[in-house]
């Protein structure tokens, strides 16, 4: 799903657009504003964090004045200083997330896509990721976010889309959530509306 609102996989039936604005006629306008960052991306390791994102403004066509000015603010704001000019090889695994979300980011988007972006991360680089999303709310970011952590979907997320099994099961704010479903986090809510924990056939 998240691929195709990426507009890397054509759906099968209906359509994706943004601001009245579809793929079929607008692909180009639609990418450069949006970040999609992949589960599973790969990333160029013999680079510097600061090569690869200048290699990525100058992908998505950002001059270069303002490419300086973002590359300072994202390592400003994902606490990347320490390793900006180390090769991406060489970097930890919370690193490397934020470098590739930084990545994402360097044309500085509208709209973020993030597919499990504190998926296998220490504390302390889930934290920062989960600050800088916040960040990015209050500058009126729209950001599409899946994770299967509940507690970061009840932490950050104004709105919810719970799914099971590929179905729907439950959409709302958190708080409506959990008063509907007469729990106190988004964990018990779940469980309650799937009747408890079962085996994945």
């Amino acid at each position: 799903m998240l691929r195709m609102i990426a507009g890397i996989l054509e759906p099968t039936e209906g359509t994706v657009s943004f601001d009245n604005l579809n793929y079929k006629n607008n692909e180009i306008e639609i990418k450069q504003q949006i970040a999609y960052l992949s589960g599973n991306t790969k990333i160029y390791d013999t680079l510097s964090t600061y090569e690869l994102l200048k290699m990525c403004s100058e992908i998505y066509q950002v001059p270069n004045e303002k490419a300086e000015e973002r590359i300072k603010e994202l390592s400003k704001i994902l606490k990347m200083d320490n390793f900006l000019h180390k090769k991406i090889a060489n970097l930890s695994t919370g690193q490397t997330q934020r470098v590739n979300i930084a990545r994402c980011l360097v044309h500085n988007p509208k709209y973020y896509i993030l597919d499990e972006a504190t998926t296998g991360l220490d504390i302390i680089s889930s934290q920062i990721i989960l600050d800088f999303i916040k960040q990015e709310k209050e500058n009126n970011k729209t950001i599409l976010y899946s994770t299967h952590y509940m507690e970061e979907a009840q932490n950050i997320c104004d709105k919810v889309i719970m799914i099971n099994k590929e179905e729907v099961i439950k959409t709302g704010t958190p708080e409506e959530i959990k008063k509907e479903t007469k729990t106190t986090n988004l964990r018990e809510a779940f469980f309650a509306m799937i009747g408890g924990v079962e085996d994945e056939e």
